[in-house]
Formats: structure tokens, sequence, C-alpha cells
């Protein structure tokens, strides 16, 4: 809106996303809070190690689709001050949408099973993976048409590969690019959710990460600053600023809330969404690599439950004998949990480790 009335400075633009995003969680938080105790949208933890919920029980019936804050709040930063003539921010609402309600379903079916009242444990995952991979597809198919008609220069960003340490690109076909396409878009919604198990870990993550691609969006959208640091002028990529400074400030809201002790959880109506117009995000400014280092907490999560059950496997013995485990529970958060660290000590060191990923994702623009 800001932006059809004739302003289109960007630094102002990212500032209004940002501190709007936020005060929106603020403000429509403790109603949100109050709304979901009185419909008793409770979480209740359960995992397959008894330790673990004895260790989470004091986390019984806090609320939980609190994402719905960070759905809305996005959104509304996004139209509000974003180009929404520009078919990136199009397609970025589109994802925000389509995986937040996905998630809410999700969530929905969830705490209908845990009060009694439903007869499904949430979606079964080919259930979630089928609308995960149609929503790729379809991104996939649509940004390779469009990159075929907005790109400058003699090289198509959107139909090329981008490797941290090296210029020169990868030239992809459509198949390799829905691939790739599809492999982000689906490995980073879900990596986002996996790490959305403790207090404030997820939503802390999320600031990081997309202040780092909030630069990289910046960089990739400006002719001097493309050419500057060797990287793809992406036509219209500029205007990922404003999305990644809503998400920036959306996640800084709602981790008030979220702190611990937590007053609300994000649920998967929020943590899909947010890693999927992460994954978004990196496939439109080309940095499909640099997520995998700036994102480097939510890729820990991921792998550690990939070994875990692959390991699983690999030891189970025959007569029906479970397999070992190569963590005490995965995700790997609560693996160090189990080990004897407060939960606040295993968030704030992983914030940690998520401001040295983010430090190593932006030094190797500088190498490149």
């Amino acid at each position: 809106m800001i932006y059809w009335l004739g302003y289109t400075g960007l630094i102002l633009r990212i500032a209004g996303a940002a501190v709007t995003s936020f005060l929106i969680v603020l403000i429509l938080g403790p109603r949100m809070i109050r709304f979901l105790i009185k419909r008793k949208l409770g979480d209740r933890p359960e995992f397959d190690h008894a330790d673990l919920n004895e260790l989470s029980r004091h986390k019984s019936n806090t609320p939980t689709m609190g994402g719905i804050l960070i759905v809305i709040a996005v959104f509304a930063a996004t139209v509000l001050f974003a180009n929404t003539y520009n078919m990136y921010i199009r397609m970025a609402m589109l994802t925000l949408l389509w995986l937040g309600g996905l998630g809410a379903v999700d969530d929905w079916l969830k705490l209908r099973y845990s009060a009694g009242t439903g007869s499904r444990d949430g979606l079964k995952m080919w259930e979630k993976l089928v609308f995960q991979v149609g929503l790729a597809v379809l991104l996939a198919i649509a940004m390779y048409a469009y990159g075929s008609r907005s790109h400058v220069g003699p090289v198509n960003p959107a139909h090329s590969f981008y490797l941290p340490f090296k210029a020169t690109p990868i030239g992809l076909s459509l198949m390799a690019y829905v691939i790739i396409v599809v492999l982000t878009m689906v490995g980073s919604s879900n990596a986002v959710n996996l790490t959305d198990g403790m207090d404030g870990l997820a939503a802390g993550c999320m600031v990081i990460v997309a202040g780092v691609f909030l630069v990289l969006s910046w960089l990739v959208g400006v002719a001097a600053w493309a050419a500057f640091f060797s990287l793809p002028l992406v036509a219209g990529a500029a205007e990922m600023t404003v999305l990644c400074a809503s998400i920036l400030g959306a996640s800084l809201g709602f981790l008030w809330y979220n702190a611990p002790p937590a007053q609300v959880f994000m649920g998967d109506t929020g943590s899909l969404p947010l890693g999927g117009l992460l994954g978004y995000i990196a496939l439109v400014t080309r940095q499909e690599v640099l997520l995998l280092i700036a994102g480097g907490v939510f890729v820990m999560e991921a792998t550690s439950v990939a070994l875990q059950i692959i390991y699983f496997k690999l030891t189970k013995p025959s007569g029906g004998m479970p397999g070992r485990r190569l963590f005490r529970c995965a995700p790997v958060h609560h693996h160090f949990h189990l080990g004897g660290w407060a939960e606040t000590k295993v968030v704030v060191r992983f914030w940690l480790l998520a401001i040295l990923f983010a430090a190593m994702a932006l030094a190797t623009l500088k190498l490149r």
C-alpha cells in the first residue's frame, strides 16, 4: 500500500515492515492467547521417551497454534510495505497462506485427537508432503517462466545454480530446477518445524536467519552491490527485503511471548510457513547453498532426525527387537536436554550457534 502511494524508498519500507509486524504480534498476542486458552487449544507434549515426557510435563496445556499471529503479521506488513505487483511477493503470499493453512489443519487434528474428540492424530507425513511438494512444483514452474521474462544481463539467474565460492553459475533445465525447488522448500519447511521443540528456539533462530537473507536480498536486487560481490542480479529480488523484515519483526514479536517460559507455542501453523518462506527466499535470491550455512541450526536438527532413523533401522536385530539410538532423543536439542542441560541453556547456545552460522554465510560473500 505504501508502495502504491508512490513511496518506493527501500530503507523506510524495510523498517516499517519490521516494526509493523512486531507490533501486530505484540498487540494481538494477549487476545490470541486468551482465545486459545478459552477454546482449550493447549499443547500436550508426548514423546517416545519417558524422561523427556517428565521434563516437558510443565508445558501441558500451554496454548498452541500461536503461529496464526505470525501469519497475520507477515501478511499484513508485507502487503502494506511491499510492491504487491511484484510476482515474487505474490508467490510469497501464496506460500505463506498455503503452508499456514496446512499447518493449522495439522495442529487442529492433533489437538482434537488429544482432547478425545477427533479420530486422527494430525496429518500423516505423506499427506503433508503431497501439499508441500505440490506447492513447490507450482512455484518452480512459475519462477522458471517468470525468470525467462525478467532477467537482465547475459545469464538468467532463474535458470542457474550458484555455489558460494564460485562466481560462474551452473545452468539448469526445468526438471533440474524443479527438483532443487522441491528439495529446498520441503527441506526448509520441515527443518524449522523440527526445530520448534523448545521455548524460543525456532523463533530466535528465525530472527537471525531472516536477517541474513534480508542482506542477501538487498545485494542481489541492486545492480551495483550484485556486481561488487559477484552475485547474480535478480530483477525484483530487492522486494524480498521487505518480506524478510516482516518475518524478522513477526518472529521477534512472537519471541516476546514464546521466550522461556513460553506463554504460547507457534505449532505447525507457524513453523511450516516460516520454513517454507525461508526456502522460497533462498530460491528467489539463488542462494540455496548459503541457506544450508546460514540455517545451520535447522540443518543440524533435521539431520539428527534422519540419522536417528537410519541408525535405528540399521541396528535393528532380527526377532522384533528394537534398534539402538544414535542420540538420546531426536531432534538433537532434546539430546542435550536429556543430557542434563537446562532448556534455557540449550536454547541460548543454539542461538549462539545460529549467529556463528550466519556470520559464516556472510563471510562467503567476501571469499567469493
